[in-house]
């Protein structure tokens, strides 16, 4: 039985205020092809379908195509909530799905009862467990004290024991750590130490393969069948170096499972680009790449610039941020001048401070008797 494993949609995210719709609908199209040249048996989608609880239209729309897509195909869809989904929102319409093959598990409602599959070796149980934290379960285990995260995953897993001759598959959406090791994280993510939100692989004893979501970076945990299968998109520069891909898992006979990433291809890149201002805008670095990828840049120059976000933005549309390396004292004061309560200030100070940032230089006063006339005109002519 093959496996199509993906996690982390995060339809709808915006990074540096720059939304993702496109990059997202463009990467959702390029796994529907994947799905079918690979004739997968099944799709598991590992929580965080969307990035916000409340999704704008736009990426409700977005994976509405993606779904009616693999439903064409005749494929049975696999799909948990996570920590980012509203489990009402997502569980919305999952009856009717359930009709066409979309199996949505929402939140916990007190058991586990597997989707049970067939092929040439026997049958396969899919158990779906969204993501969970120690007061969403403590209802369903009165007899219990629940006080980590791993607790409640132990005490819904229990009932599941381990057997010689049944093939079973887990998709679940938790921060999980091989004894007391953190996996690699990303700065899109939550934060996460360990200490109660953790999960140890261990847990996992009873599956022959845990399809995970949760963390951005395709990964194993403990063993090659548990497994993270990451973003599909880079989502913070933290993941420039990440290798993008979908998990496909062909599963045999009990015991054997063999396991290969396909790449996946952006319509734009998220990478960092660094050196001085004329190096970066020379047309022979433009051009060695995609220019309209997403980009962070850090300037190395040590003299004051004019307008460098600028002349970047020209060359670089999708510039994201910048990074001034030599010069952490502007830096600072930039960072500085625009801080505090902004309520407390007047628009005079407001601009001045948006000046000094982005061309890390303070206004001449030519330029001060400019802006302070115009604000004075147009609050003359508010009504």
């Amino acid at each position: 039985m093959k496996l199509l494993h993906l996690a982390d949609l995060h339809i709808g995210k915006r990074v540096n205020e720059f939304s993702m719709l496109e990059d997202q609908r463009t990467i959702l199209e390029q796994i529907l092809q994947i799905a079918d040249k690979e004739h997968p048996d099944v799709v598991l989608i590992a929580g965080d379908i969307y990035d916000k609880t409340i999704p704008p239209g736009e990426a409700v729309s977005v994976l509405d195509d993606f779904l009616t897509g693999l439903a064409r195909m005749g494929l049975p869809v696999f799909l948990i909530c996570g920590n980012h989904d509203s489990a009402e929102r997502l569980n919305f319409g999952s009856r009717i799905l359930k009709e066409q093959g979309i199996i949505i598990a929402s939140s916990y409602q007190g058991s586990l009862s597997p989707v049970i599959l067939k092929d040439s070796y026997g049958e396969v149980e899919i158990y779906l467990v969204p993501f969970i934290k120690p007061a969403l379960a403590a209802p369903f285990f009165p007899n219990l004290t629940l006080e980590t995260t791993e607790d409640a995953v132990r005490a819904i897993l229990e009932p599941i024991l381990d057997s010689p001759d049944r093939r079973r598959v887990l998709v679940a959406h938790q921060f999980v750590t091989n004894q007391g090791n953190l996996p690699q994280q990303s700065e899109s993510e939550t934060a996460y130490v360990g200490g109660s939100d953790a999960v140890d692989a261990s847990v996992f004893h009873a599956f022959d393969y845990v399809a995970l979501g949760h963390l951005h970076g395709p990964q194993k945990m403990l063993r090659d069948t548990i497994r993270y299968a990451g973003s599909p998109l880079k989502y913070s520069f933290s993941e420039s170096r990440h290798k993008k891909s979908v998990t496909m898992v062909e599963l045999k006979e009990k015991g054997k499972v063999d396991i290969h990433q396909i790449p996946l291809t952006p319509l734009r890149d998220m990478r960092e680009i660094r050196g001085p201002l004329e190096q970066l805008v020379h047309p022979d670095v433009v051009g060695s790449a995609n220019p309209l990828d997403y980009i962070q840049a850090t300037l190395t120059d040590e003299e004051e610039l004019m307008d460098p976000i600028g002349r970047l933005r020209v060359c670089y549309p999708n510039i994201m941020r910048l990074e001034l390396e030599n010069r952490p004292g502007r830096q600072e004061e930039s960072k500085t001048a625009a801080s505090g309560d902004i309520s407390q200030k007047t628009p005079m100070e407001l601009f001045s401070d948006f000046y000094r940032t982005q061309n890390e230089k303070e206004m001449t006063e030519e330029q001060k008797a400019l802006m302070e006339s115009l604000f004075q005109t147009s609050k003359e002519e508010m009504p």
